[in-house]
């Protein structure tokens, strides 16, 4: 079984203004992991793998001094990352693979299933507002749509208020719908924002 995480996980994605321009920012990196037993379970821990140094991680039992996640959820795979929505609070996500053969593959094989995890430590990019993690309602974007942290965004940023797939759907209070560029598979196309 092999591992792949996925951090910094701020959507990448363009706001079209009036006139149909169009304005995009994206990051993400990529980790292999494994895990002994191929099986994850909710509750489940891993951390850095020392010998798949330096983006590698496996499972560790939560007691562990090598734990530096557990899992919060676990989801079904699929080969488009935007497709899984973790719950709030989700620091980073590992989409397990299967690989077939005597060696293993970095990034490679079936993705079989996805683990949304969170940091055993304090530092937690994923909650509402802290700049990291999967976009969620309280997180903060500037005018391209690229994640922020709220708490160091300024003036220009927007606070979300909502993700839904169409500009009508969004909440009260919404001043600045962001219709994204599509992407195949993410469960949202709009932004619901309002001025920080």
């Amino acid at each position: 079984m092999v591992l792949l995480v996925i951090l910094g996980l701020g959507f990448g994605a363009s706001k079209l203004f009036g006139g149909g321009s169009d304005k995009s920012g994206s990051s993400h990196s990529s980790s292999s992991a494994s895990h002994d037993s191929g099986e994850w379970k909710v509750g489940d821990c891993g951390g850095p793998d020392p010998d798949d140094a330096p983006n590698g991680y496996k499972a560790f039992g939560c007691g562990d001094s090598g734990a530096t996640f557990k899992a919060l959820d676990i989801q079904a795979a699929s080969f488009m990352p935007d497709s899984i929505q973790c719950p709030a609070g989700t620091d980073l996500i590992i989409q397990v693979s299967i690989s077939y053969g005597s060696s293993k593959s970095k990034g490679g094989g079936i993705p079989s299933k996805t683990v949304c995890g969170r940091n055993l430590s304090a530092d937690h990019p994923g909650d509402p507002g802290a700049g990291g993690g999967q976009l969620v309602k309280g997180d903060c974007v500037t005018d391209t749509a690229k994640e922020v942290s709220c708490a160091s965004a300024g003036s220009g940023a927007y606070k979300v208020l909502g993700l839904t797939k169409e500009t009508s759907q969004c909440p009260s209070g919404t001043t600045e719908p962001m219709r994204l560029t599509l992407a195949i598979g993410r469960p949202y196309d709009v932004i619901c924002a309002a001025k920080q």
